[in-house]
């Protein structure tokens, strides 16, 4: 079941509500065509199909106008299958979706010929490889062919997005100083865990990084030129009857850090099912946000997004 968000009293403008949204973060997956692996152990309310229809549904009256999706982690052996579905998608005037960012292994020395496929479509933006799991130790994106490989990321125009551990982030920002040329986002506010700003006897369950940590690193990454990062995820990993205001210490302070040019709204739709639906969680963000200016809550809602995959 949905949670509600409704903690804090709307008091957003009519024209804060009618801001457009560019989804940077959607998943889709439809079990007659994908099986991630890691599904099958995934909580029951996202381990159904999730498609096209099941998303315009779940964004319905939100004023979400175009979608770039995010790759789910399939078996290494469906990644190009995934990246060609990606690809029909997003030419098609039948789904909101109009880019991807695709699975891929850059410590294999058979990336190049992987991602160089791709590199003439105006549809795949970047690559992701999902670093928080136990066959990626920490170091492991700092090996020599992974930063080779990010490095031809940048040189073919595509991204990387760094979605790992939060204890693990000055790893990514070694990284994103390695590559220069290439862009880096860093998904889901570097994972920080809402539970880790609330108060001891509150948290409920223990939260998976010591905020210090987050703070400086995140601080870090903010500091290089060529990194942003994704208002994401969060949503997911808060307590259950969450409000607003426990989301607002992540969002606030990376909002912050890195301004407002360098930010952008994801859903993680359908994963943020965990935490609240997508519309509750686009009313608690837009919450947390409703003070500062207009100009800036549509570039991090959407100018930002549009700019940064050539979206026009």
């Amino acid at each position: 079941a949905a949670i509600l968000s409704a903690g804090l009293p709307r008091t957003a403008s009519s024209a804060e509500n009618d801001l457009p949204i560019v989804d940077t973060h959607q998943h889709l997956w439809d079990l007659s065509k994908f099986q991630p692996p890691w599904l099958k152990g995934a909580p029951k309310v996202i381990t159904s199909s999730h498609a096209t229809g099941d998303y315009r549904q779940a964004t319905k009256g939100l004023n979400v106008v175009k979608a770039v999706y995010m790759e789910i982690d399939v078996a290494p052996e469906q990644q190009v299958e995934e990246a060609k579905y990606v690809i029909e998608i997003s030419a098609s005037s039948d789904h909101p979706t109009v880019a991807g960012v695709i699975s891929g292994r850059p410590n294999s020395e058979q990336f190049a010929s992987y991602i160089q496929q791709f590199k003439s479509s105006p549809h795949i933006k970047g690559v992701r490889q999902v670093l928080q799991v136990d066959s990626t130790p920490q170091g492991f994106c700092l090996q020599p062919q992974f930063v080779k490989s990010v490095q031809l990321l940048g040189e073919l125009g595509m991204s990387f997005d760094l979605c790992m551990r939060p204890m693990e982030l000055s790893d990514g920002a070694k990284l994103a100083r390695q590559c220069p040329g290439t862009r880096f986002i860093v998904d889901h506010c570097g994972n920080a865990d809402p539970k880790a700003f609330m108060p001891e006897t509150a948290r409920g369950a223990e939260p998976w990084h010591d905020v210090t940590t987050w703070k400086n690193d995140m601080a870090t990454l903010a500091g290089c030129d060529n990194v942003v990062c994704k208002i994401s995820g969060i949503v997911a990993r808060a307590p259950k009857g969450w409000k607003a205001d426990q989301l607002a210490p992540i969002i606030d302070y990376c909002l912050d850090r890195f301004g407002p040019n360098r930010v952008m709204f994801g859903s993680d739709w359908p994963v943020c099912k965990l935490g609240a639906s997508y519309r509750d969680w686009v009313d608690g963000l837009k919450t947390v946000i409703e003070n500062r200016p207009i100009a800036d809550q549509r570039k991090l809602l959407h100018d930002n997004a549009v700019e940064f995959y050539g979206l026009a």
